[in-house]
This record gives C-alpha cells, sequence and structure tokens, in this order.
C-alpha cells in the first residue's frame, strides 16, 4: 500500500522515523512530504535539557528524512494541522489533545492511563491506552505513551488495507488545539515528589517481592462471578532469598504439581520451579527444574498428545520457546522455537477449532512491556506459527497482558488479564473472548476480579486452576 507521512520538516522526533520503519518492514511504500514550521515548544525543550542524562527517549527530535513525493492510498498526518487531503487522512490525539505538548500535560496532570485516539477525516476509528510504566521522568513516559501511538497507527493501517477500519462504537468529540505551555509547570512538582516517594520507598522495603497462593476450590472458583469469597489461601512458603509468582497448576496421574517463576534475588533473574501436593493438601517450597542463562516466568503447563508441555516466557531472550518433559516433573528439554526474534511476554495457548493460537503482549522500540497485544496461529504445535493479519489487536495496558490460562465456562472463554492502571502487577480482569478467526480478534471489556477477605493483598496479578486447586498470586 502507497502511504504518504506528513510532518514537520524543522521538527521529527525518534517514534516517528520509527514508525517509518515499521510501516516499510510492514511491505509498504511510504512517501514523505514536509509541512511547517512546527509551533515553538520552549517548556518541552527545557524539560528534555533537565532529563539529558536520562536514556534516549522516544520523544527526542531527530533529523527529518528527504521528502519523497508520490501518490498515496492512505495519509498520515503527523502534524494534526494540514487537514484533509485526497486520500483518506490519519490524525492521532493524546490524552484528549490534538498537540502532543498539551496531550503530555495532561498526562502528567491526570495521573491516569492516557487515551490515544486515531481520526480517520475527524471519526474516530482506534484508541490505544499505553501502559506507563514511569511517570516520574517524562522521557520514559513519553516513550511509554509514544510506543502506544506507533501500535495504533500500524493497527489502522492493517485494517485500512483490510477494508475492516471502522468508526468506534461510541462517539468521541473531536478535540481542539491547545497549548502545552503549563507542561513545565505541572512536570517539576511531579519529578520532585516522584524522586522523594522512591527515595523513601527504597529506605523502608526490601527487594521487590511478590507472593503465590492456593486454595481448594471445589465450587465454581473465582472465574465464575470474579469475586474470591471467602474461603482463605493458604501461602507458598519462601525462605526470604527468593520469591515465588506465575502459579499455573496441573493434574498429572492424579498427582497435583504447582509450577511458579522462582526468583532468586541472589542469581538476579527468574528460573522455574515445582512442588507437589501432599496428603494433608499442602504444597512445600518448590524446587528448582529449568534454569537458563537468561530470566523465565509465566511457565504454562499442559498436556498434549500424551506428553506434558512448557512454554514459559522467555522474553529477555527474545524467543517463545516450546519444551518438553522428558522426566515430569523435573527434567525438561527444549523442543522447538516457536517464535523468534520478538520480545513477547506470557504468551498464553489456545487450541480452538483444530487451530492453535497464542496470545501475549510485545514490546516494540522503547515502549512498554504489558500494553499491547499480538496473536500467532498455528496448525501444528510445533509450528510454523504465523502472526495475526491484525496485530496489533488490542493496546491497552488495562486489558492486553495474559495473567493465566484460558478459562472455559460452557461454550464461553474468558482469559485472565492483568490491568496496570495503577502499575505492573496492581490488577486482574477476566476477559471473554468474542472473536476469534484469521480476520479478528475481539475481547469484550475485562470484567475485575478485586481482593477481599480471602487474599487482602495489593491486586491479583495470575489466575490459574486444576486439580481442585485454585493458585493467584499478587505484587507482595
Amino acid at each position: 500500500m502507497q502511504i504518504l507521512i506528513t510532518q514537520y520538516s524543522d521538527l521529527v522526533r525518534r517514534w516517528q522515523l520509527e514508525l517509518l520503519r515499521r510501516l516499510e518492514v510492514a511491505g509498504h511504500t511510504v512517501r514523505i512530504a514536509h509541512v511547517g514550521p512546527a509551533p515553538d515548544e520552549p517548556w518541552l525543550k527545557a524539560m528534555l535539557a533537565i532529563e539529558s542524562h536520562r536514556p534516549p527517549s522516544l520523544l527526542l527530535p531527530r533529523p527529518a528524512p528527504a521528502e519523497r513525493p508520490g501518490r498515496a492510498d492512505l495519509v498520515i498526518d503527523l502534524t494534526g494541522r494540514t487537514g484533509q487531503g485526497d486520500a483518506p487522512t490519519l490524525t492521532l490525539s493524546f490524552a484528549g489533545q490534538m498537540d502532543l505538548a498539551a496531550g503530555l500535560s495532561a498526562m502528567i496532570g491526570r495521573q491516569e492511563l492516557p487515551e490515544i485516539v486515531a481520526w480517520l477525516n475527524g471519526v474516530a476509528v482506534g484508541r490505544a491506552r499505553p501502559m506507563i510504566g514511569d511517570r516520574v521522568w517524562l522521557t520514559h513516559a513519553a516513550s511509554d505513551l509514544l510506543a502506544g501511538a506507533i501500535g495504533l497507527v500500524e493497527q489502522c493501517v492493517a485494517r485500512f488495507e483490510a477494508g475492516r477500519l471502522a468508526p468506534l462504537p461510541e462517539p468521541i468529540r473531536l478535540p481542539r488545539q491547545r497549548s502545552g505551555s503549563n507542561l513545565l509547570l505541572r512536570y517539576l512538582p511531579n519529578l520532585v515528589g516522584g524522586l522523594v516517594a522512591r527515595r523513601i520507598h527504597k529506605l523502608r522495603n526490601r527487594p521487590f517481592y511478590w507472593q503465590t497462593a492456593y486454595r481448594r476450590a471445589d465450587g465454581a472458583g473465582i472465574a465464575a462471578d470474579g469475586t474470591l469469597g471467602t474461603a482463605p489461601f493458604a501461602l507458598l512458603p519462601d525462605d526470604g532469598k527468593r520469591f515465588f509468582a506465575d502459579p499455573f497448576v496441573i493434574e498429572h496421574e492424579g498427582r497435583t504439581f504447582l509450577f511458579v517463576e522462582e526468583f532468586p534475588y541472589e542469581l538476579a533473574r527468574g528460573v522455574i520451579s515445582v512442588a507437589e501436593l501432599d496428603a494433608d493438601g499442602r504444597f512445600a517450597m518448590p524446587r528448582q527444574v529449568l534454569v537458563e542463562p537468561h530470566h523465565l516466568s509465566y511457565p504454562q503447563v499442559f498436556a498434549h498428545g500424551g506428553e506434558v508441555w512448557m512454554i514459559p516466557e522467555s522474553s529477555a531472550a527474545r524467543e517463545v520457546v516450546l519444551y518438553r518433559a522428558e522426566h515430569f516433573p523435573d527434567r525438561w528439554v527444549r523442543h522447538a522455537t516457536l517464535i523468534a526474534g520478538r520480545e513477547i511476554s506470557d504468551a498464553t495457548l489456545l487450541e480452538r477449532e483444530g487451530r492453535f493460537w497464542l496470545f501475549g503482549t510485545e514490546r516494540h522500540s522503547q515502549g512498554n512491556a504489558s500494553d499491547t497485544m499480538v496473536v500467532h496461529s498455528a496448525e501444528r504445535l510445533e509450528g510454523p506459527w504465523q502472526s495475526h493479519p491484525m496485530n496489533p489487536v488490542l493496546i491497552d495496558g488495562t486489558a492486553a497482558r495474559p495473567g493465566g490460562a484460558f478459562v472455559r465456562e460452557g461454550e464461553r472463554l474468558f482469559l485472565p488479564v492483568q490491568d496496570g492502571t495503577r502499575s505492573y502487577g496492581g490488577g486482574l480482569g477476566l476477559a471473554e473472548l468474542v472473536e476469534l478467526n484469521q480476520h479478528a480478534v475481539r475481547f469484550a471489556p475485562p470484567r475485575p476480579v478485586r481482593p477481599g477477605k480471602a487474599w487482602d493483598r495489593t491486586g491479583i496479578h495470575t489466575l490459574n486452576r486444576a486439580g481442585g486447586i485454585e493458585v493467584i498470586d499478587s505484587a507482595g
């Protein structure tokens, strides 16, 4: 497809160049037209100067590429000022503002997940809610925001090319142009307050810590109504030198096993460990069964074809790998690389109507690892695995990252999804899968699972169940 990007000749930022590169990698022919000059942004320049010691951000200015005139099937206007041309024109608004600096100001002031909206000839056709992992440093927060903008444009381009780009169900009023002149006034108190809070937190707390808990669930369980009920959970023991997270449970030959990410503080990376349910209905402290040179987590275990398999997260190695139990549960061998060269987190398997599907989040550039869902599918478990043509299918810090295996309720399927509104590990929801095929992937809005008397901790991060045992974890 022929795409024309319009941008300022005297102000191009790193995220715009990354967008151009990604569109070309996707096979599109990208033309460039310059407009200008760019509006003066003294407050934003001052903030970037204050943070000049930070790692490079997608917000930083870069030299503009040379113009490449030509026809276009779609115009992507990165200035928000040029109006509609002969071809359909896609524009973006940031946190309710057409101006990026004003959008950043609104994002800092609201202290909530920002929203990016894509507009096609003035009609809202796409939405992204990136997860902001660091709200103290503007350059970090802006990278998360702008990585979401890149993903949203990719999503809209894929749907436009397939003839599936449609207006959002609910109407949104097109924002007006506003100034970002109050950005610095909001930024400085946020920076100072955030640094002070981090220092206090560091003095008061031990290293980051997660807890895993379990209980026998003879009834419907959490997934049925989204509540924890009152039946108490038992804590998985640890010795204070490590934590356990990402619990998965499997029943095998009449015995129940709990697989977890073990994070020994001394090793400073995750390994996979296992514990067996004893006759008293308790799990002892897990033992290590899979160690790699890179971080491992999210040990999704399942049976298929008379074998037991595991797909742990190995995004640190930029791959998704299938392991086979050579001697269950203690010895695992690497069986196949399902996806290579991609930083995919918490890839979660679903077998449906003779086809295998993997749902996970993918980090691009300097964006967040938890807000951009991608889907892959294959006819065989070992692959080859194909990227869904509508990837990324969702950009939402409240609903994109899986938090456990799919749950079946009759004919309905629900995916536990992480809610990063407050922070990573801050909450969990259950999202019903309403459409899945080679043309579309669609979930209903998540139904939140909230802490209660049975588990009064900070949020819920993972939910799984098998063999009459229900397992959850949380960030401390």
